[in-house]
């Protein structure tokens, strides 16, 4: 034994090895493995633990089952039919629509480092249409006097607005306990809708509480009021209306029906979720950290959009605050539209009045040229854009919220005519069906990522620049009727008429067509629809303009040379659109062109407002003809017939009967 152990001894040395464990000592070997594997379990039970404490409850909800016969709970859900509950269809079943919207940049079009790197910045949502209706909050009489707007689908019921809300803070509620500042305009237009939302609010509350009785599994997380609520006011000012947020139903109510009218029609939109984020941002941290959302309701596009728009969207997304926009749609390519009123005090003039107000547009910067041709109407009927105003629907969008979209007069198969709309209502001649316009959503960038990319292709940054220079100066319509009362007479009118339309050729509409032919080359390169069609009516738009004045000038010239009418008792030359192209072949290539553009947008982009006003540029001809006709302009002069041509003075009961018609009043600011 000892010679085979001096053996092991040497051969140890000699190949370098050393003993282990496993040669002596084996007990304490083996309780040394025992206690570490022990200790190792321990630590990851506790860290476990820990991590449970922060994970979100799954949607699966466990409910007891009770002794006694109970109500079996309800679901929320966007339903295609009519539901009597929250959301339900109003008295019209009309309709609105929710459009929350992201920025899904095409990577064609922008570089990365366009791309946001804020790390802490909240997920960008999907822009979608889904049919959601009128909140229901109308009063009997008035069945439409939720929020003015239009985006939505459908003229039956689907889960209303207050339902998307509902569900919004259920699912926030599931992650962590919630508060949700509710944020009210000021303006004068939404007053009867703020009592109405007011009331409304108390349904949501009901809902909610009794998914808390019945022991929903999002409400057994939390131990201490696991919803607050806060209340805010903006108009010129913006006011915090809880001093502290609270749980008390009854209390927000109150404070909702409170908020009195701000006659300055000025919105600080922008500026009051700024104060919002800022006033509630100390309840995102901590190990009481609550989600913060806020729900604002508003009609107006917001007038400190470029001043707070950015500051808003950075803090909220800083500290993951998401913004629920119940508004308003965007007119299609225009800032204003105009809004009926009729004067509440029945004491004073009860026939409509229009007032203009700002809800639009839908993009940052104009990308619709503003012409105005032969054989269109005196006013230009406003389109739904299929979106809402840019600057709300971009906060909402980079929030991580929804931008809802409501309107009473709502109607996807026919035009709505001026008649139908409701009182405090926007005017809006033609709807689109939102699952087609989603394909056309504007870009919600900053404005810097959009002008880079504006600067990346020529054909954007070229109908951006004609779409702003057509609205700065807006094209006159040019006359089309001569009479002729005198020879010198008429060549003034001829003369007058052709001077315009040369002023006209010379500046804005050469000025537009040459700045979009600059960009004519960059168009093919194009991916996005609604910058494809943007361009192409334009393009179609700018040359039949071109064309229309040119053979308009020309037909004026003639004219001014002399002639004669077919029948001698005419005394009124009449100018009207016509197929005959008069003004040389390079005019008839321009006019062929022109068309072509405008087939385009008609064939590629059908169903959209873009499609609509290039059929209405195709329906007036590019060319112009003479006719002639009898208006009277030189009558023999009148004798007077013998006799007392005194009329009768009216009998005491016929003065009796006439009343003094009654004052009117303009508008307030809307």
């Amino acid at each position: 034994m000892r010679l085979r152990e001096q053996l092991r001894r040497r051969w140890q040395i000699l190949t370098g090895e050393e003993d282990t464990p496993f040669d002596a000592d084996m007990p304490a070997w083996l309780l040394s493995l025992l206690f570490h594997l022990c200790l190792l379990g321990l630590l990851m039970v506790f860290l476990h633990e820990l991590q449970e404490e922060d994970h979100p409850l799954e949607l699966i909800s466990t409910i007891i089952e009770p002794d006694h016969e109970e109500e079996a709970p309800r679901e929320f859900f966007f339903s295609e039919l009519e539901k009597p509950d929250i959301g339900a269809n109003s008295i019209n079943a009309l309709d609105m629509a929710d459009a929350a919207a992201t920025i899904e940049q095409d990577i064609t079009e922008m570089t990365t480092e366009q791309l946001p790197m804020e790390p802490t910045q909240a997920p960008v949502s999907e822009i979608s249409f889904e049919n959601i209706v009128d909140m229901s909050v109308a009063v009997q009489d008035d069945p439409n006097i939720v929020i003015q707007g239009a985006a939505g689908v459908g003229t039956t019921g689907a889960a209303g607005a207050i339902d998307r809300i509902t569900q919004e803070i259920i699912d926030s509620l599931e992650e962590r306990k919630t508060l949700v500042v509710w944020m009210f305009d000021q303006s004068v237009s939404l007053s009867v809708q703020r009592e109405a939302i007011g009331r409304r609010m108390g349904r949501i509350y009901e809902e909610l509480n009794y998914i808390e009785t019945i022991g929903d599994s999002r409400f057994l997380h939390h131990h201490d009021k696991p919803l607050l609520s806060s209340v805010m006011a903006f108009g010129q000012s913006i006011s915090i209306r809880t001093p502290q947020p609270t749980d008390r139903v009854d209390q927000l109510q109150q404070l909702v029906h409170a908020i009195e009218d701000d006659q300055t029609g000025v919105e600080h939109v922008f500026q009051a979720v700024y104060t919002a984020a800022k006033e509630h941002k100390k309840y995102t941290f901590g190990p009481d950290r609550r989600n913060v959302m806020f729900v604002l309701f508003t009609d107006e596009a917001g007038d400190d959009s470029e001043e707070m728009l950015d500051r808003a969207v950075d803090l909220c997304q800083k500290h993951r605050m998401r913004v629920f926009v119940v508004g308003i749609p965007a007119p299609f390519g225009r800032r204003n539209v105009e809004v009926k009123w009729i004067d509440p005090n029945p004491q004073f003039d009860q026939s409509p009045q229009w007032a203009p107000v700002m809800h639009g547009p839908e993009s940052l910067r104009p990308e619709r040229v503003k012409l105005a041709f032969p054989g269109q109407q005196q006013r230009e009927e406003p389109l739904d854009s299929g979106f809402g105003p840019f600057a709300l629907t971009r906060l909402a969008v980079e929030t991580n919220g929804k931008y809802f979209c409501v309107h009473p007069q709502r109607d996807l198969d026919r035009p709505v005519r001026r008649r139908e709309t409701s009182h405090l209502s926007a005017y809006i001649k033609y709807f689109f069906d939102p699952d087609v316009m989603r394909r056309y959503r504007p870009d919600y960038v900053s404005v810097g990522d959009y002008m880079r990319l504006l600067k990346k292709n020529r054909a954007k940054m070229a109908l951006v620049q004609a779409a702003t220079f057509s609205h700065t100066r807006p094209l006159e319509k040019p006359r089309l009727r001569f009479p002729r009362q005198s020879e010198p007479a008429l060549v003034g009118l001829l003369s007058k008429a052709q001077e315009q339309s040369a002023k006209i050729l010379a500046g804005t509409l050469v000025q537009m067509v040459n700045e979009l032919q600059r960009g004519e080359k960059d168009r093919d390169k194009i991916r996005r629809p609604r910058w494809q069609a943007g361009y192409d009516l334009a393009m179609g738009r700018a040359l039949a303009a071109k064309v229309r004045a040119q053979g308009y000038n020309l037909m004026l010239a003639r004219a001014r040379q002399g002639m004669r009418f077919q029948d001698p008792n005419n005394d009124t030359w009449v100018i009207r659109p016509s197929e005959k192209i008069l003004s040389g072949s390079m005019m008839e290539k321009e006019a062929n062109k022109a068309k072509s553009y405008l087939q385009r947008v008609r064939e590629d982009h059908p169903n959209t407002p873009w499609a609509l006003i290039a059929q209405q540029e195709l329906a007036v001809p590019l060319g112009w003809e003479w006719d002639e006709t009898f208006a009277n302009v030189n009558p023999p002069p009148t004798r007077p017939s013998p006799g007392n041509n005194n009329r009768p003075m009216p009998r005491d009961d016929v003065i009796r009967t006439i009343q003094k018609p009654k004052e009117k009043r303009p508008p307030p600011r809307l």
